[in-house]
């Protein structure tokens, strides 16, 4: 049944879901099968210990976790809230949802944990796209979408105001199986910037979610296989790069600039996950201005539920 989950994802990829990142690493698997090698032993990560203190010494008192759940009510089956409740985050953020406010489980919308809960969805598709961020003290004030009907149709982007600072989280649109697209992902990204940048000008921002691209080479296993596809694209990974030319911070890569194996999503084909043939598409950017407030940057992979695994942010706010 999961492949052929991800078969339909892939030929549906103009549209939505993990582009052709599942095409990513199984053509590299297929080869080492044919040459008759010993297939390597995984590089696992591990995470190391949270770092408490912000580097001007003060102790960490935000938590905000963000995972792409490829499925809420599959995820909440999958019993990602226990990794909720475990991890206990301030705000949480969800991205590919797919699931219409009217469709949601009641395990998630009765949690009174988060008395505060915001849901966007697509507005043409059922099963597809979808934001989500629940919160244990209320925003000042919460907007969906960037302020572009071309892009705020689909659900992507929640925008929460609090007293220091905007959180937002996105669920960046990929280019697809055979980057059918890539223009319009390009469009997504100038326009986007332009938002973050506005938003920044009135207070400091942390952007998280699934940004649906991995940045640097260091941040998929198979670099050389994949620059043409979905994901890893130059355009792509320029598109990132003038992002952060905007006083933007990769978090992890500013705490972490040469970790590797570190990685977010996996493709449910080939085993990835167990051999660790991953990608880092999830972040947590920063402002620059938050740079002294930031106290660490984490990949939870250990947490099962998804073909993602949570992130989470810890400042000192």
């Amino acid at each position: 049944a999961t492949m052929s989950k991800r078969a339909k994802k892939n030929v549906e990829a103009a549209g939505d879901g993990e582009p052709d990142n599942g095409a990513g690493p199984a053509p590299e698997a297929k080869r080492s099968k044919k040459s008759g090698k010993e297939p390597e032993a995984p590089v696992l990560y591990e995470d190391s210990p949270d770092r408490l203190t912000s580097e001007d010494g003060r102790p960490s008192s935000l938590k905000i976790s963000s995972w792409n759940v490829d499925g809420l009510r599959a995820w909440v089956k999958k019993k990602g809230l226990e990794w909720v409740r475990e991890e206990d985050p301030d705000m949480l953020c969800l991205q590919e949802t797919k699931c219409a406010e009217k469709s949601l489980p009641a395990e998630i919308t009765d949690m009174p944990e988060y008395p505060h809960k915001y849901w966007s969805g697509s507005e043409d598709k059922g099963g597809y796209s979808g934001v989500a961020m629940l919160c244990k003290t209320k925003p000042l004030n919460v907007t969906y979408g960037i302020g572009k009907e071309e892009h705020d149709k689909e659900g992507r982007v929640i925008t929460a105001e609090f007293p220091s600072f905007f959180l937002v989280t996105a669920y960046v649109p990929n280019a697809g199986r055979g980057l059918v697209r890539l223009d319009y992902r390009k469009t997504w990204d100038v326009d986007f910037r332009a938002y973050l940048k506005g938003l920044d000008q009135r207070k400091p921002l942390v952007l998280c979610g699934d940004l649906n691209v991995a940045h640097q080479e260091i941040d998929l296993r198979n670099p050389k296989t994949n620059r043409k596809n979905a994901g890893f694209t130059a355009e792509e990974r320029q598109g990132f790069t003038d992002l952060l030319e905007q006083d933007f911070v990769d978090s992890f890569r500013h705490l972490y600039p040469e970790r590797p194996h570190a990685y977010t999503f996996w493709t449910y084909m080939m085993n990835a996950r167990a051999k660790n043939v991953g990608w880092r598409l999830d972040y947590f950017v920063l402002s620059s201005a938050l740079l002294p407030s930031l106290c660490d940057s984490k990949i939870r992979n250990k947490a099962m539920g998804s073909d993602h695994c949570p992130i989470t942010l810890l400042l000192a706010v």
